[in-house]
């Protein structure tokens, strides 16, 4: 049976396919609605072992979920970057093109969208109450700082204490701080259902409850781990893993090599810059870091004693703390790896 290398390029009211055979040769480029139905009739009528490529989106997961019945094999990618012409149909063949060659340059996209589907929503929906909040919070503090009025304190949020510091503002000021108030008191309700959702679906999955044993890694954060990973059998080292947490550290020089009296090639001892990688996660870069600067205040942990001997032998406090976040993320890895809860005997507290 011949393989048909299917690219799709997806909009909220219509799909460009394009279908191409296992030598490149383009065999057919249509234009249907975004419907389950006419996506799943437009696919099936391509003869073959059918190999579906589309890019990561709004609509990613749901075109995976309805196509996977029907296709082989499906591969969702980071949106292609390309000089030239750009349009719906470009964009299809050069999905398709580029599953049919296997490129390096493709970036792939884990999905698994029947997995942990509860978890996952209730994860997303308790974070973005939480980005709100914040948000709100920075604009009322931002309203009392634009007259002049330094205040840190938490009473200004607080419905039944922010009446007095309302007082210090000009009217126009007060109103315009008042009806932000209004709005954090909604937010902060729907943050604690949102909470207590979360918390709900948490308990379902025997997985959390698991990474809750690893240091400073509350329920909280042990569900935004699970929902985000899904699996950890995603990754074969732990390398990898701090790589998609934005937690591994990239090293770049220039002009390496020298020749040597003898004429031989050597290394010479450049200045390398070094930092983390820029692709990651950016909730699960802040689930570690803030883990790793939970466990400053547990003095009784064996990571604790580690991070001030590497202070004491010179390492810097925020490259000290990059290694608890990196001896933490790998710890999560392996626990969930191998079904095994924290072990602290593990952790010994070496520099």
């Amino acid at each position: 049976m011949a393989i048909r290398y299917i690219g799709i390029d997806l909009h909220t009211s219509s799909c460009t396919l394009a279908v191409l055979g296992p030598t490149g040769r383009r065999l057919r480029c249509w234009q249907v609605d975004t419907d389950q139905r006419a996506l799943v009739e437009a696919v099936r009528s391509v003869a073959g072992e059918l190999c579906v490529c589309f890019e990561e989106g709004t609509l990613s997961d749901w075109l995976y979920e309805i196509l996977e019945p029907v296709a082989s094999e499906i591969q969702v990618i980071q949106p292609l970057k390309r000089s030239g012409n750009k349009n719906d149909t470009v964009d299809a063949w050069a999905a398709a093109e580029a599953m049919r060659v296997a490129s390096k340059e493709v970036t792939h996209v884990f999905k698994a969208p029947k997995r942990y589907t509860g978890l996952r929503k209730a994860v997303r929906g308790h974070l973005l109450i939480q980005q709100d909040v914040v948000r709100v919070k920075n604009r009322i503090h931002a309203c009392y700082r634009s007259r002049a009025i330094q205040s840190v304190n938490a009473e200004i949020y607080d419905s039944e204490l922010r009446v007095e510091w309302l007082k210090k503002l000009a009217p126009a000021q007060r109103q315009l701080t008042e009806l932000l108030c209004v709005e954090l008191d909604g937010l902060l309700e729907a943050r604690a259902q949102a909470e207590h959702w979360l918390l709900e679906e948490a308990e379902k999955v025997p997985a959390v409850r698991l990474l809750c044993t690893a240091p400073a890694i509350s329920l909280i954060r042990a569900s935004q781990i699970v929902a985000i990973v899904l699996s950890p059998h995603r990754f074969r080292t732990r390398s990898q893993f701090w790589a998609y947490c934005g937690l591994g550290i990239v090293m770049r020089s220039s002009s390496d090599w020298q020749r040597a009296p003898s004429g031989r090639w050597e290394r010479t001892q450049v200045a390398q810059l070094r930092g983390l990688n820029h692709n990651k996660n950016p909730v699960l870069k802040n689930v570690f870091k803030g883990a790793a600067i939970t466990l400053l205040h547990m003095p009784t942990h064996p990571l604790y004693a580690s991070y001030h001997r590497a202070l004491e032998a010179g390492q810097k406090p925020n490259l000290a703390r990059l290694t608890l976040a990196r001896r933490i993320a790998a710890a999560v890895l392996a626990m969930w790896k191998s079904n095994t809860e924290y072990d602290t005997n593990k952790q010994q507290a070496v520099p």
